[in-house]
């Protein structure tokens, strides 16, 4: 039994020593979309009742969906045109994210300060999925 523990301690050490990936949940652009769906969800609580079914669900949707497509494309990672298509789709999502966040912003239902944050945050998302896409090879 020594030896088992022994050895989960030291795999455990190293990688925490070598920052070696467990899972999609420890990458920085998985993080990054999970704190954003998290913001655009405790924001959107105040949006109008009339929105609960239009932009509140789809706003709500689409930022977790960046989420959600990320994991399965992680889960698929062996597969290397799987992968792409479902980063491709996490991407997209978040694009969604962007027009929604614009129509929130239009109808008032959020400051230009949250507006500026939220943006921030999808764009720095973009940002991050368009380095997995364009260098792939490094999460497989």
């Amino acid at each position: 039994m020594l030896v088992g523990s022994y050895h989960l301690l030291l795999v455990g050490l190293i990688k925490t020593k070598f920052k070696i990936m467990s899972t999609y949940k420890d990458l920085f652009a998985f993080r990054k979309a999970f704190e954003l769906a998290m913001k655009i969800f405790e924001i959107s609580k105040r949006f109008p009742k009339e929105e609960t079914y239009s932009l509140t669900d789809q706003i709500r949707r689409s930022s977790r969906s960046v989420c959600t497509n990320f994991a399965e494309a992680f889960r698929r990672k062996k597969y290397p045109a799987h992968f792409l298509s479902k980063l491709a789709d996490s991407d997209a999502e978040n694009a969604e994210t962007d027009v929604w966040l614009d129509f929130a912003r239009e109808c008032k239902y959020i400051t230009d300060a949250e507006y500026k944050e939220l943006k921030a945050g999808q764009d720095e998302v973009g940002r991050l999925l368009g380095d997995i896409i364009k260098n792939p090879q490094k999460y497989m």
